[in-house]
């Protein structure tokens, strides 16, 4: 998923489930922070204090994703959650639409809800619970079981702007890679593959992405195609995390705003949005105008903040540039450090162990 579900899709949903609005940008922000968060640094404290940050995401073609132990501690627990299904290790790490431990993982940290990164944390939980549903049948870490067939790209209903779109995404990626993998031009032959190591779902680029995108691609070792409806998919995701902050706006009462609305009262515009054949930004607009058309909220119309990929990275840079290292504890982008790294503790050492899944 790209930001115009992880955090507009997000903070609509939130919104829709009755949250503040201030939490839902929490929670959206952190959601799609996840996502930003790719360095590896430290603030430094005049008092002696040191805040350690540990990356959340690379690049999707950054050299780094080759490597073991960042495919283990950040593209399992964060991206690529396992779904535990099948009978060997790498089918038991495969990503599982909705899994039950997902759900787990969602139920876990809403018992947290005392804690300061509580918001935080839900944003954290969100970008992993949507993913299994636009990740499901790939793996975190580098596996034969996410190479497909090159030529085997098939779309349907695909507006030709669209394709060519796609087409074109495809030319600069080759122009600006090319080098660091013999990639081929042609968007049916897109051989990522040769330079994330059949991590994640590179073979197949941005499509589990797209949400209005229907398309088919055969796995290789399969005897038939796979068909990919995405603008299903991702209504079942926008249900569930709506689902989701009904459950925390029940347990967290001082989180919530307005009553909420049910699911079935936003659905239709949902799926409007979902629908949108548009580059990113097309996309985003049309949440922002499902937002202000009042369809989806009990208040009415609102605007969805602007997400500003920078905001918290520069907040970590002035933390650096305190004395005092307490100022830090106040701090948002501190606190999704703290609840990046109890998330990722949680997964690897907890949750993931009890299911017989040791990872890390």
């Amino acid at each position: 998923m790209q930001s115009d579900m992880h955090y507009y899709g997000t903070w609509a949903m939130a919104r829709a489930a009755g949250l503040r609005a201030d939490v839902a940008t929490t929670i959206a922000t952190a959601a799609q922070f996840v996502d930003d968060n790719a360095q590896r640094d430290r603030a430094l404290f005049r008092d002696g204090g040191r805040v350690d940050v540990a990356a959340t995401a690379h690049h999707p073609f950054d050299l780094e994703n080759i490597d073991d132990e960042a495919q283990r501690r950040i593209w399992v627990p964060f991206h690529f959650l396992p779904g535990n299904q099948g009978d060997t290790f790498t089918e038991r790490l495969v990503c599982r639409k909705d899994s039950a431990i997902a759900r787990e993982m969602l139920e876990h940290h809403m018992e947290l809800h005392r804690l300061p990164c509580y918001p935080q944390l839900l944003g954290v939980a969100s970008h992993v619970y949507a993913d299994t549903f636009s990740h499901y049948g790939f793996s975190g870490v580098s596996s034969r079981r996410n190479k497909v067939v090159n030529d085997s790209f098939e779309f349907h209903e695909l507006a030709p702007q669209i394709e060519e779109y796609i087409l074109e995404k495809a030319r600069e990626f080759q122009a600006r890679f090319g080098d660091q993998g013999g990639l081929m031009a042609n968007i049916k032959s897109w051989f990522i593959e040769a330079l994330s190591g059949a991590l994640g779902h590179g073979a197949v680029v941005t499509y589990p992405d797209r949400p209005y995108l229907i398309w088919r691609v055969t796995f290789e070792g399969d005897d038939a195609p796979s068909t990919r409806d995405n603008p299903r998919t991702y209504i079942e995701a926008c249900e569930a995390l709506h689902r989701f902050y009904t459950q925390v706006a029940e347990r967290s009462p001082e989180l919530r705003g307005d009553p909420g609305l049910r699911f079935e009262q936003i659905r239709e515009t949902v799926q409007a949005v979902i629908l949108t054949q548009a580059p990113k930004l097309g996309r985003i607009e049309r949440w922002q105008q499902a937002a202000s058309s009042g369809a989806l909220f009990a208040a009415g119309g609102q605007e969805i903040p602007c997400y500003d990929p920078q905001l918290w990275n520069q907040l970590f840079e002035q933390l650096g540039r305190s004395e005092d290292s307490t100022q830090a504890l106040c701090s948002p982008v501190y606190r999704f450090y703290q609840a990046a790294a109890l998330h990722r503790t949680y997964v690897l050492r907890q949750l993931l162990p009890s299911h017989g899944l040791v990872v890390a």
